[in-house]
C-alpha cells in the first residue's frame, strides 16, 4: 500500500442473509437438503476510495444507505463479502452507540480493556486514566457498570478513550451531535488538535454545516452504491438532491446552466418592497462586498438573486457601525411552485464559527408560498451588536419535502461585511458595557 494513503478501500460489497424469523433461521440450518429461506441483502456494492494521510473525509448518505457498516469494515469489526481495506496506521474507532464496550464493565474498566484491544499496556493506560476521567467528566459513574449510563454518559466515556491512545486515524460516527453543549465543545477542540497535528479523521454525520467546517472531501453513499466522492461542498450539494428526490447531482453551475434567465438593464433590488418588479435576474455577484469564493448548496427550485443592506437608511454601506440599525432586504425568484419555504441568515467567522443566524423556522412566524417564475422579497431588521472586525454573510432557504429538511439555496460567505473598530472590547459580540467605580 503507498504510504501516501492511510486508507485504501477497494471495491467493497457486504452482503446480509435476512430472515423473516428466527424459526426459518434455524430450519435453514437443520434443512438436509440446505434449502434456502433467507434473501440476500447488499449493504454495501463495489465501493472503492482513498485517503490520504492527514485528510478529513466526511461520509453522508442516508439513514440505511451503508455509511456504518463502511466504517466497521475499515477498522475491521465486520469482514467484507467481497473487495479489501487497507489500513495504514493505528485505528481509533467510536463507532454507533452500543459498539465495543461490555455492559458489565464499569467506565474504568472498559476504558482500559480498550486500549489492551488497541495494543497498548495496562501500565501505560492507568498512566492516561485520570486524563480519560477528567475528559469524560461523568463523576462517580466513571466506575459503575455501562449498561447504567444514559446514552450521554456512553459516549463522553467512548469518545474519551477513543482520542487519548494516540491514533494516527480517528473513526467518528455520529458521535459528536450527542452530549451537552460543553463536551461538543471539548470534543471539536480536540478534532481541531488532531487537524493541526495531521492527523486523518473520517466521520459520519448528517450535521452538514460541521462537515463544511472540518473536512477536506465528502464520499456520499446510497442504497450501498458509491455516488460521489469530491470536494465536500459539492458532496453535500449531491447529499442534498438525494433527500429531495433531485436527479440533478452536479455543480452549481451545472445544475443551472439551462435555466438561469437572462439579465435584464435594472437589476437593483428595490429597497421599498412596494418597488419590487418581475426582475428575475441573479446579481448578487455584482455587489461589492461579494464573496467568489462563496459556497452554494441547493435543489435551485428557489433562487436567493439578490440581497441589499440598508444600514441607518445607507444602502451597502463599506463599514457597518456600532449600535447601527440594519435591514436586510433578500430576493429570491421561484424556478418552480413550492410550499411553505423558510428563509434566514447568518453572520459567520472567517473560520465560520457563528456569531448569530436565524430563519423563519426558528423565529416561529408562517413560511412563505411562491408560484414559478414569482420574485418575493423579504425583509430582516436587526440592530448591530457585532464587535469590530471582517466577518462574512450567509443567506439561505429550505422546505420540507416527506418530512425532510430540502435545501432550495444555501450561499455561505456570499459577501464579507465590515464592523467598525470596537478598541474597548474583543471578541465577537460588542456588549456595550458600562463600568461605575462603586464607594468601598
Amino acid at each position: 500500500m503507498d504510504t501516501e494513503f492511510a486508507i485504501s478501500v477497494r471495491e467493497v460489497a457486504k452482503k446480509f442473509r435476512l430472515f423473516s424469523s428466527p424459526k426459518e433461521r434455524l430450519i435453514e440450518a437443520l434443512h438436509p437438503f440446505r434449502k434456502q429461506y433467507h434473501h440476500e441483502f447488499w449493504a454495501l456494492r463495489g465501493v472503492s476510495f482513498d485517503v490520504r494521510r492527514g485528510e478529513i473525509v466526511g461520509i453522508l448518505g442516508r439513514n440505511g444507505s451503508g455509511k456504518s457498516t463502511l466504517l466497521q469494515i475499515i477498522c475491521s469489526v465486520m469482514q467484507a463479502t467481497r473487495g479489501e481495506v487497507k489500513v495504514n496506521g493505528r485505528i481509533s474507532a467510536l463507532l454507533e452507540l452500543g459498539a465495543g464496550f461490555n455492559p458489565e464493565f464499569s467506565g474504568r474498566e472498559n476504558v482500559i480493556l480498550n486500549g489492551a484491544i488497541m495494543g497498548i499496556p495496562r501500565s501505560e493506560m492507568l498512566r492516561r486514566l485520570p486524563e480519560i476521567e477528567k475528559f469524560a467528566d461523568i463523576g462517580e459513574f466513571f466506575d459503575q457498570p455501562v449498561k447504567t449510563y444514559s446514552s450521554g454518559m456512553y459516549v463522553r466515556v467512548a469518545f474519551a478513550a477513543a482520542i487519548h491512545v494516540d491514533p494516527e486515524i480517528l473513526i467518528v460516527d455520529e458521535a459528536l451531535s450527542v452530549g451537552d453543549a460543553k463536551f461538543q465543545h471539548r470534543c471539536f477542540d480536540r478534532i481541531r488538535n488532531y487537524m493541526e497535528q495531521g492527523k486523518t479523521i473520517l466521520v459520519v454525520s448528517h450535521a452538514t454545516e460541521t462537515l463544511l467546517r472540518i473536512c477536506d472531501r465528502g464520499v456520499v453513499i446510497d442504497s450501498g452504491d458509491l455516488k460521489y466522492i469530491g470536494p465536500i461542498k459539492e458532496a453535500i450539494n449531491h447529499y442534498q438532491n438525494l433527500l429531495s428526490g433531485s436527479e440533478k447531482t452536479g455543480s452549481f453551475t451545472d445544475i443551472n446552466a439551462s435555466s438561469v434567465l437572462p439579465l435584464s438593464i435594472n437589476t437593483e433590488l428595490p429597497v421599498n418592497p412596494t418597488s419590487l418588479t418581475t426582475n428575475s435576474a441573479d446579481v448578487v455577484s455584482t455587489k461589492q462586498n461579494y464573496n467568489k469564493h462563496e459556497t452554494r448548496l441547493g435543489n435551485q427550485f428557489v433562487n436567493i438573486i439578490d440581497f441589499v443592506l440598508v444600514v441607518d437608511g445607507e444602502v451597502n454601506p463599506e463599514t457597518i457601525q456600532k449600535q447601527a440599525n440594519v435591514e436586510l432586504f433578500i430576493k429570491v425568484y421561484f424556478q418552480k411552485t413550492v410550499e411553505a419555504v423558510s428563509i434566514g441568515f447568518a453572520i459567520v467567522t472567517v473560520d465560520g464559527t457563528y456569531i448569530f443566524g436565524t430563519n423563519l423556522e426558528m423565529l416561529n412566524v408562517p413560511f412563505f408560498s411562491g408560484t414559478q417564475g414569482e420574485c418575493v422579497i423579504v425583509k430582516f431588521t436587526w440592530k448591530s451588536h457585532v464587535a469590530g472586525g471582517e466577518h462574512f454573510l450567509n443567506i439561505g432557504c429550505h422546505t420540507y419535502a416527506d418530512g425532510a429538511q430540502q435545501f432550495l439555496d444555501i450561499r455561505r460567505s456570499v459577501a464579507k461585511l465590515n464592523f467598525a473598530p470596537t478598541p474597548e472590547s474583543i471578541g465577537f459580540v460588542n456588549l456595550e458595557l458600562d463600568f461605575e467605580l462603586l464607594d468601598k
